[in-house]
């Protein structure tokens, strides 16, 4: 049950240094798996030079997180009024602690140089994505902008931060060109499937528990949202993330088409997760947990993997305007 006390009274408890560190967030990491797939595509369809690659990557993972973590921190400090009305937010250390600001906007700016630097020394295209990715954090989170506050915008600039993530992968291999944008789109339109479950489950979650009125002051969006919307929504992006998808295989590979069945069993899958009691499509850091899941992810990472690899020339023939004919 969600309390009003700290929206009353405040927290009373000082916060230690544990606490500052708490708001990067390191253990979400594991999203930058998004990451991987730029890599892999990079070398598929550009085939770069690997020298020195492995210190670029390494260089360019800690750069991610380091710049991830600074994103979150602004994130949790801005939210910590309205994340007290959320289930599981409300027990985030900025809503439960007293922190300093200076503090945190000291974390903030170390976390955010630090992260510039790294993305210096990998290269200059990395470094402008780096940067976009630390901007996307201000857009998201920072007023007058705070695109989160905004129906849909709110998903569709968070979200932009799955192709930003490619695109790091992408560059830290290959330093010279920019990933083809049906990929990149493609790739944006699945993480707003990915964060418009997120909002369905939650708005599912909250609204049968504690009621709609605390979702209307968790969060300003959830105002225009309702569950037949937001369903909607996902069906929308999932849509768009599939024909682009396929726009994208045409044009570079098509061998990506046996692919496709493990693509959308994943969408059907996480739609149908994010419709369940304390879904874990609220919490996308941990769902390494679901097994099922995860099994499904790794078959279309093999498959993907295998088929970026193996050359199967009859597929091209799908590409080609054909007609049956039939006898007269």
């Amino acid at each position: 049950m969600i309390s009003n006390t700290l929206s009353r009274s405040g927290p009373e408890t000082q916060a230690n240094w544990r606490d500052y560190l708490k708001m990067a967030r390191l253990d979400h990491m594991t999203k930058h798996i998004f990451i991987v797939p730029g890599l892999v595509l990079a070398y598929v369809l550009r085939h770069p030079s690997l020298e020195n690659a492995w210190w670029s990557i390494l260089l360019g993972f800690a750069s991610a997180v380091l710049i991830a973590s600074s994103n979150y921190i602004i994130n949790e400090w801005l939210d910590r009024e309205f994340d007290a009305f959320h289930p599981d937010k409300s027990s985030r250390p900025a809503v439960n602690m007293v922190m300093t600001p200076g503090r945190v906007y000291f974390a903030y700016a170390v976390f955010s140089v630090l992260g510039l630097a790294l993305a210096y020394a990998v290269g200059s295209l990395f470094f402008v994505v780096s940067l976009l990715f630390w901007v996307s954090g201000v857009v998201y989170n920072v007023k007058p902008l705070r695109s989160k506050d905004k129906a849909y915008l709110d998903v569709l600039s968070e979200s932009l931060n799955n192709p930003i993530r490619m695109m790091l992968g992408w560059a830290m291999i290959e330093h010279s060109t920019v990933a083809p944008a049906s990929l990149l789109l493609a790739y944006w339109m699945g993480g707003a499937f990915l964060m418009g479950a997120k909002r369905l489950s939650e708005y599912r979650e909250i609204a049968a528990g504690p009621g709609v009125a605390v979702l209307h002051r968790y969060r300003r969006s959830f105002q225009h949202y309702t569950e037949e919307r937001l369903t909607i929504s996902c069906f929308v992006y999932a849509l768009f993330a599939t024909f682009l998808m396929g726009v994208f295989l045409i044009k570079y590979r098509i061998e990506y088409l046996l692919v496709f069945p493990f693509i959308i069993l994943l969408f059907a899958h996480y739609l149908s997760l994010s419709m369940r009691s304390g879904s874990v499509a609220q919490k996308p850091e941990k769902l390494f947990r679901e097994k099922r899941l995860m099994g499904i992810s790794i078959a279309t990472v093999v498959a993907l993997v295998l088929m970026s690899f193996v050359n199967l020339p009859f597929l091209y023939s799908f590409s080609e305007p054909y007609f049956m004919t039939i006898g007269r």
